[in-house]
């Protein structure tokens, strides 16, 4: 495993964990930049100058969300114990449930301030999420976070997973990073890429992305586990299930009135 730290300036270590959040957010500004020249969205008017302000508020969304999630959703009895961990976020642990609803409040105050619907905002941001959700991840294994579940000792990258045990496991960030965010990403550029109906690229988003971590799931070891309609599941999963009804709720609405006039012709 790698060093979680990358470097030092002046004894002060910076860490591969928060790189990797600095790596997200500069990939929200290049994409955004490509995304704003697509003809459908240049002519809702994004500028430039709209990237960096939904960065900023963005951000404080991911951080304060993240963490709080975090903190409310998987180690609540830690961290009342520990309130002093709370704000080490250096350490890690940070909920991407948690960071989306952080996005949802930030976003919703921006368009607020600027005078654009919600949705629309969010139908834009939505393409720029998932690449930086593998750089947490990323962030997440070499802080060696997040282990998976044993694995078959005859796969080929099975690992042996720090101060656990010595059973070979699945890498679950690295099959995180590579679903629920390069895949994520790639599906949906491509779906985002020709005008949508309003909420369908938010409502795409929320399906794959509760669908790709519910699969995931399966080869992480949970934080806890729930029982949920005869069936014992993760934390991650109990918590991607309102994602899929999310995601399903949004498409309908979306489609609902081109889905009338194709039946009424």
């Amino acid at each position: 495993m790698p060093n979680p730290v990358a470097f030092t300036v002046f004894s002060w270590p910076v860490r591969w964990y928060g790189l990797m959040y600095m790596c997200a957010f500069v990939q929200f500004i290049a994409l955004g930049r490509v995304r704003i020249k697509q003809p459908h969205l240049a002519a809702m008017g994004w500028k430039k100058e709209h990237l960096d302000d939904m960065l900023f508020y963005g951000v404080l969304g991911v951080i304060i969300g993240g963490r709080l999630g975090e903190v409310l959703f998987y180690n609540p009895a830690y961290y009342f114990s520990h309130p002093a961990d709370i704000f080490a976020v250096w350490k890690g642990g940070m909920s991407f449930h948690g960071g989306f609803l952080g996005v949802l409040v930030a976003m919703a105050i921006w368009s607020r301030n600027v005078g654009r619907k919600w949705m629309d905002v969010m139908d834009f941001v939505a393409p720029l999420v998932p690449l930086g959700y593998a750089a947490g991840r990323i962030g997440n294994f070499i802080n060696a976070e997040l282990p998976g579940r044993p694995a078959d000792p005859t796969l080929p990258w099975a690992m042996i997973w720090p101060n656990v045990d010595q059973l070979p496991r699945h890498p679950s960030p690295i099959y995180q990073a590579l679903v629920d965010g390069v895949l994520l990403f790639i599906v949906l550029w491509l779906f985002a890429r020709h005008p949508r109906p309003r909420l369908a690229v938010s409502g795409m988003f929320s399906l794959l992305y509760g669908c790709a971590r519910f699969f995931t799931e399966y080869f992480r070891t949970p934080d806890y586990e729930v029982h949920f309609a005869g069936m014992t599941i993760s934390a991650g999963q109990m918590l991607s299930i309102p994602m899929i009804v999310l995601g399903l709720v949004l498409l309908f609405f979306a489609y609902r009135k081109p889905a009338v006039k194709v039946l009424q012709n």
